[in-house]
């Protein structure tokens, strides 16, 4: 009696297709876009200046292709390895790691000029398990307290979420302050259903300066400039695509396998005199 074959469960693949729907979906890559410019903003960070930025939630690396863009060098953690294939297979600049923030971080002290986090820290909020250091505060408090660690003195810290009462505003602050963070609550056009935006700024040292004071929300009607930077990036992008014509040729084939290699991807076909060849037409 032969041996069944081993597959991988069939969550696996269903992971994979939705993280590329994802990601391939313009709707999300603009928001994506609009809440990273945002971020970015409120991080005010110096100009012409380099910085090394960690990406909280970085999924399949749309805000980090903002951020390299940019001129900033980062770091992406996320929880997702069907996001995180993605991020690998477009070949994002940002280091990436498997992580879930709940468990905290083990970064070296200091090491980031700032952070930012899109959609993501609301999930803090569930708890995995009954057990107690599975609780929402618990899993704030290591995410927080080791987040701080890892944030130079002075830096920022900027959070956009979706917090679904002010309780849940109140226990996420009240935990950050205690980890060591200043900072606070910035709302984005609190008046519109559609338009409101929650942002966190949280501060790490600066003795209270003109630099970590807490930035105003826009208001008014919502104005947005990111949109038109997102649009100008989509036709930059449909520029190169044009350009590249067939790419899928010897030279990128190999240059692919390569730099799976060298990220330890497994099963990467080996190289033969058959890598790249067109195949002939069959009539």
């Amino acid at each position: 009696m032969s041996r069944p074959e081993l597959v991988a469960p069939p969550e696996i693949y269903y992971g994979d297709i939705e993280a590329k729907k994802y990601t391939k979906n313009t709707r999300n890559q603009q928001i994506q876009a609009d809440m990273t410019y945002r971020a970015l903003e409120l991080l005010n960070l110096p100009p012409d200046e380099p910085a090394f930025l960690l990406d909280i939630g970085c999924g399949s690396g749309l805000s980090g292709e903002i951020l390299d863009e940019e001129g900033y060098i980062w770091t992406g953690v996320d929880i997702a390895p069907s996001m995180l294939e993605v991020a690998l297979e477009r070949e994002v600049e940002g280091d990436l790691f498997l992580q879930d923030i709940g468990q905290g971080f083990g970064f070296r002290p200091g090491s980031f000029d700032g952070a930012i986090s899109i959609s993501v820290l609301q999930w803090l909020l569930n708890a995995e398990t009954s057990h107690p250091t599975s609780s929402p505060p618990h899993r704030l408090a290591r995410f927080f307290t080791t987040l701080h660690s890892s944030l130079r003195n002075p830096s920022r810290a900027v959070f956009q979420f979706y917090p679904s009462s002010d309780d849940q505003i109140q226990l996420i602050t009240s935990i950050a302050q205690k980890a060591g963070f200043g900072g606070g609550i910035v709302v984005d056009y609190p008046n519109s259903k559609k338009a409101r935006k929650v942002f966190l700024c949280l501060y790490v040292g600066g003795g209270g300066g003109s630099q970590q004071q807490l930035p105003e929300g826009l208001d008014g009607e919502e104005v947005d400039d990111s949109k038109v930077r997102f649009e100008r990036r989509r036709e930059r992008e449909t520029a190169k695509q044009g350009k590249r014509g067939n790419v899928k040729d010897k030279h990128w084939i190999l240059k692919k396998k390569e730099l799976y290699r060298k990220r330890g991807k497994e099963s990467v076909p080996r190289d033969s005199k058959f890598t790249g060849r067109k195949r002939r037409p069959v009539f």
